[in-house]
C-alpha cells in the first residue's frame, strides 16, 4: 500500500483505478485486524456486531500514529445477535422451499468502537476474504446484504458509503434520520424509527401527569436526534424541561459529572433518558455513588429491557422505570441451538474462544499462558441460565432473525423474477411480505417497519436481576385517541415545576421561567374556573355570582330589609312600641277628657292628632318586608298622607293657641273666625293637598319594586324604585314646608303669658321634627340597599316618637301623677 501510495501518478497505478486499488489494498488490511467467522455460499450475508462494547478513553495528540484503543466487558447480548444471524442461515438452508438448490452463507465481523465497525462494513464491501486462491490471487465475493450493529451513529458512517455500491443494508439502528431516503436509498430496518419512539413517550409523560422533566441524551445522531424529537412532542402536549444534557462512554469523565451536578440541583423527578446500555450504566453508577434517589427514569429500547443492567452497581435506582420496547417474540429452535454451542464448532473463530473463555472463566490455551485455569473440556452451555440462553423474552434478537428472512425472502424473490416465476410484475421484485411464526413483515417507502412498541416497568425479580414487565402498549398505526393504552397502572411519583392550580384558581406564567413553572392565583370576585389548572377564569352570568371557592357560579342573594333579621326585628318592636305608648295616651285622655288640661287643649284635635301618629308607627310596617307593587305604592303615600295628617293636627293646634292669646284682647273677635269647624276645614285641606299629589304621583309613575345591582356585585338589592322622583321630593317637600310653618307659629306663640302654655311644647317638638327630617335627606341619599329603608324608618319612628313625647308625655304625667295641677285656676294663673 505504501509502494502505491509512494508511485501514485505512474501510468501503472493510474491505469488500473488508484482509488479503488487503495480501498482494495485498505480493506484486505481490515481483514486481518477484523476478527472474522466465515461460511461460504451461494449468497453471503454480512454481519457486524460489537461483542466488547467499552473501550478506555484516550485524547488522541496526533504527534505520532493512534494506536488502537483497547476492548473490553464482553456483550453477551451483541453475542447473542450474531448467534441468531447465524441459527437463521442455517434453518433457512434447512428450508426447501427458500431459495432451493442454493445454499446461504454468512460473514460475521466482532468490532469494537465506531472505528472498528466502519473497518468491517469496508471489509464487507470490497468483498475480499482472508483466504487466497489456486490461481495465486486474492478471492473476492460479493456480500448480498449487510446485518447487524444497532447503533445509529456507526450505522450512518458506513450506511452511506456502502449506499454508493447498492448493497442493502438491513439493521435495526433507530435514528429518524436513516429514514431519509436520499441520502440512505438502500437501507432497511425491522425495528420502528425513534421518531415513533419519541413521539410514544412524550405521550407517556403527559399520561402520568409530569409537567417537568429532566433530558439526558447519548451524544451521538441517536440520542441527539431521539431526544429533540421527544422534546418537540413533549411541548405540543404541556410538557417543560428543565434541562437537557447529553454525553458519551466514550467521552471525558468531566462530562459525566456535570451532568450528576446538574441532576442534583434539578427540581424535576422525573428523567427521558435517551441512550444505550453503556451510557445508562454509566449514569446510574455515579449517581448511585452520590446516593441521588428518588428518581423516575424513562427509558428508550436501546436500555430498558436490557439485561446486563444488573451488572451495575447503581442499577437498584432504575427501578420501576418505564419505557417502550419491541414487542416480545419466540423463534422456535432457538434456544437449543444456543445451548449446544462449543468452540469446537467454530475452530477458526477468535470471538467464540472469547465468549468461552468469559463465560467459563478458563483459558482454551493449553499452555495456559493467559493465567486462567485451562479448560477441561466438559464446560456446556445445557443447564446454562445466564441472559445469553434465555429466550422467554426476545425482543431485539427477532428483529436479528426477521432481518436474515428478510434478505432471503428477497433474495428469493429475485430468483423467481429472474426466471419469470410466479405472480410478479415488474417493479415488484423488492416487494415482499413475510410470515413466519404469524408475524408480517415488510416495508414502507422510507425503509422503516410499523411503529409497534411494548411498555414495560422495570422490575426486580426473585433472582435478584432487572425484569421488563409490560404493562401496555403504544401501536402508532391506530387512531390518536386510542394509540397508547395502559393495562396495568404503575406507581408513579409527580414531577411538575408547580403543582396543579385546583379549580377556584387560573394558572399566571412566572417571569423568565418555562410555561410549565406558574403561580396559582385565585380567580377575581364573579369568576370562576371549575377545572385543574386553568388559564383563565370564567365571568359568572349576570345574575349569579361566584361562590367562596371560586369554583362555581350561584345565584346572587337577594337582600332587602326582612322581619326575620335583626334590624327589621327591632324596627318592628319599636313600631309597635310606639303603637302602644299612643294608644295608652290615647285611652288616658279619653277617660280624663273632662278634665280642665285636656279640655283646654283642643281635646278634638288632640284626640285626632293621637290617631294620626298611630297611623304614623302603623305606617313605617310597610316599609319592612320583600318589596311587591302594592307594598311600594303603599308605603309612600300612606307614609305622606299620615304624616301631613299629623302636622295639619299640630298646625290646627297651633294656631288655636294664637288665636285665644288673641281673643283675650279688647275689641279682638278672631276667636269665632277659627272655631271648631274651620279647625277641621284648615287639617282636611292641608290633608287633601297632599291626597291630590300621592294620586298625580302614582298616576303619572308610580314606586315599584326593582332589583338594583349597582352598590354590589355579589348580590341584588330588592328595592322601591321612586319611578318620579319629582312626586317622591314632592310629597316630602310639602311635609318639610307645613313642618316649618307650624314651627314658625309655635315659635311666635312660646312666650305667651299662660300657666301652661302648650307652644313651648310644639315648639320643641317641631324642632325636632325638623332636624330628624334635615339630617334624614343625605343619609337617605348615602345610604346603600336596605339600609336606605333603615334611615327611612328610622326617621319616621324618631319623629313620631318626638311629637308623642313632647306634646302628650307633659299632660299625661300632669294627668297620672300632679291632679293638683289638672285644675282650671291653675291652668290660668290664678294659683
Amino acid at each position: 500500500m505504501f509502494i502505491f501510495f509512494r508511485y501514485r501518478r505512474t501510468p501503472i497505478v493510474r491505469a488500473n483505478n488508484s482509488e479503488l486499488s487503495f480501498l482494495l489494498l485498505f480493506s484486505l488490511t481490515l481483514c486481518f485486524l477484523c476478527s472474522l467467522s466465515f461460511i461460504d455460499g451461494d449468497f453471503v450475508i454480512g454481519g457486524i456486531f460489537s461483542f466488547r462494547t467499552g473501550q478506555d478513553y484516550v485524547i488522541d495528540t496526533f504527534q505520532h500514529i493512534p494506536e488502537a484503543r483497547k476492548c473490553k466487558n464482553f456483550n453477551y447480548r451483541e453475542f447473542k445477535f450474531a448467534q441468531t444471524l447465524i441459527f437463521a442461515v442455517e434453518e433457512i438452508n434447512r428450508n426447501p422451499d427458500l431459495l432451493p438448490h442454493l445454499k446461504l452463507g454468512y460473514k460475521i465481523y466482532n468490532t469494537c468502537g465506531t472505528m472498528d465497525i466502519l473497518r468491517a462494513a469496508l471489509a464487507l464491501v470490497s468483498g475480499l476474504e482472508n483466504e487466497i486462491s489456486n490461481e495465486n490471487c486474492t478471492k473476492i465475493k460479493t456480500i448480498q446484504a449487510i446485518l447487524g450493529h444497532s447503533g445509529s451513529r456507526p450505522t450512518i458512517a458506513f450506511a452511506q458509503v456502502v449506499g454508493r455500491f447498492h448493497i442493502p443494508v438491513v439493521h435495526f439502528a433507530t435514528c429518524a434520520c436513516l429514514s431519509n431516503r436520499k441520502e440512505f436509498p438502500t437501507f432497511f430496518r425491522t425495528i420502528p424509527s425513534d421518531f415513533y419512539q419519541s413521539r410514544a413517550l412524550a405521550k407517556l409523560v403527559k399520561h402520568f401527569g409530569w409537567t417537568w422533566i429532566g433530558a439526558i441524551a447519548v451524544d451521538n445522531e441517536y440520542g441527539l436526534s431521539g431526544i429533540a424529537t421527544f422534546i418537540q412532542a413533549a411541548q405540543e402536549h404541556g410538557v417543560c424541561t428543565e434541562y437537557s444534557e447529553s454525553f458519551s462512554s466514550s467521552g471525558p469523565p468531566e462530562t459525566l459529572q456535570r451532568i450528576v451536578e446538574v441532576v442534583k440541583r434539578a427540581t424535576s423527578k422525573v428523567i427521558v433518558a435517551f441512550m444505550s446500555h453503556r451510557e445508562i450504566k454509566l449514569l446510574a453508577q455515579e449517581l448511585y455513588s452520590q446516593n441521588i434517589t428518588g428518581l423516575q427514569w424513562v427509558g428508550s429500547d436501546a436500555w430498558i429491557t436490557d439485561h446486563s443492567l444488573t451488572d451495575s452497581s447503581g442499577h437498584s435506582i432504575l427501578l420501576g422505570s418505564l419505557g417502550f420496547t419491541v414487542s416480545k417474540a419466540k423463534i422456535l429452535g432457538l434456544e437449543e441451538h444456543l445451548r449446544g454451542l462449543h468452540p469446537a464448532q467454530f475452530p477458526t473463530s477468535a470471538f467464540m474462544t472469547e465468549f468461552w473463555e468469559d463465560r467459563f472463566a478458563c483459558s482454551l490455551n493449553i499452555t495456559g499462558s493467559t493465567g486462567r485455569r485451562p479448560c477441561s473440556g466438559s464446560e456446556s452451555l445445557q443447564n446454562d441460565t445466564s441472559p445469553f440462553t434465555d429466550v422467554t423474552e426476545l425482543r431485539f434478537t427477532n428483529n436479528v432473525y426477521k432481518s436474515v428472512y428478510v434478505v432471503a425472502h428477497a433474495l428469493d424473490n429475485l430468483m423467481k423474477c429472474e426466471k419469470g416465476e410466479g405472480p410478479f410484475s415488474e417493479g415488484s421484485c423488492t416487494s415482499f411480505r413475510l410470515t413466519e411464526y404469524g408475524e408480517t413483515v415488510y416495508f414502507e417507502r422510507s425503509g422503516d417497519s410499523p411503529a409497534r412498541y411494548e411498555l414495560v416497568n422495570i422490575q426486580l425479580t426473585d433472582k435478584g436481576t432487572l425484569e421488563g414487565r409490560t404493562v401496555g402498549i403504544y401501536d402508532a398505526s391506530l387512531p390518536e385517541d386510542h394509540q397508547f393504552i395502559m393495562s396495568d397502572e404503575p406507581i408513579a411519583p409527580v414531577s411538575v415545576c408547580t403543582q396543579r392550580c385546583l379549580p377556584g384558581t387560573h394558572k399566571v406564567l412566572q417571569k423568565g421561567k418555562p410555561v410549565c413553572c406558574f403561580d396559582c392565583v385565585p380567580c377575581p370576585p364573579g369568576e370562576i374556573s371549575n377545572s385543574t389548572n386553568s388559564i383563565h377564569c370564567i365571568k359568572c352570568p349576570n345574575l349569579f355570582w361566584s361562590n367562596q371557592e371560586r369554583d362555581a357560579c350561584i345565584p346572587k342573594s337577594i337582600e332587602f330589609l326582612a322581619h326575620k333579621e335583626l334590624l327589621g326585628t327591632l324596627l318592628v318592636l319599636f313600631s309597635l312600641l310606639g303603637v302602644f305608648l299612643t294608644t295608652f295616651m290615647f285611652l288616658i285622655f279619653y277617660c280624663h277628657k273632662e278634665t280642665p288640661i285636656v279640655r283646654a287643649n283642643n281635646s278634638e284635635l288632640s284626640f285626632l292628632l293621637l290617631f294620626s301618629l298611630t297611623l304614623c308607627f302603623l305606617c313605617s310596617l310597610t316599609f319592612i318586608g320583600r318589596p311587591s307593587g302594592w307594598s311600594c305604592m303603599l308605603r309612600h303615600t300612606a307614609f305622606g298622607i299620615t304624616f301631613v295628617l299629623c302636622i295639619s293636627c299640630v298646625l290646627g293646634k297651633t294656631m288655636v293657641v294664637l288665636m285665644a292669646f288673641r281673643a283675650t284682647l279688647p275689641g279682638s273677635n278672631m276667636l269665632k273666625w277659627f272655631g271648631p269647624a274651620q279647625q277641621r276645614l284648615c287639617v282636611v285641606a292641608f290633608t287633601f293637598v297632599q291626597v291630590l299629589i300621592c294620586i298625580l304621583w302614582l298616576t303619572i309613575s308610580p314606586p315599584y319594586p326593582f332589583e338594583n345591582m349597582e352598590y354590589y356585585n355579589d348580590r341584588i338589592i330588592l328595592e322601591c324604585a321612586l319611578g318620579s322622583a319629582l312626586g317622591f321630593w314632592a310629597v316630602l317637600g310639602y311635609i318639610g314646608l307645613l313642618a316649618m310653618f307650624c314651627f314658625i307659629l309655635a315659635f311666635l306663640a312660646r312666650k305667651l303669658p299662660n300657666n301652661f302654655n302648650e307652644a313651648k311644647f310644639i315648639t320643641f317638638s317641631m324642632l325636632i321634627f325638623c332636624a330628624v327630617w334635615v339630617t334624614f335627606i343625605p343619609a337617605y341619599v348615602s345610604s346603600p340597599g336596605k339600609f336606605l329603608v333603615a334611615v327611612e324608618i328610622f326617621a319616621i319612628l324618631a319623629s313620631s316618637y318626638g311629637l308623642l313625647f313632647c306634646i302628650f308625655l307633659p299632660k299625661c304625667f300632669i294627668i297620672l301623677f300632679r291632679p293638683e295641677l289638672n285644675t282650671k285656676k291653675h291652668i290660668i294663673g290664678k294659683t
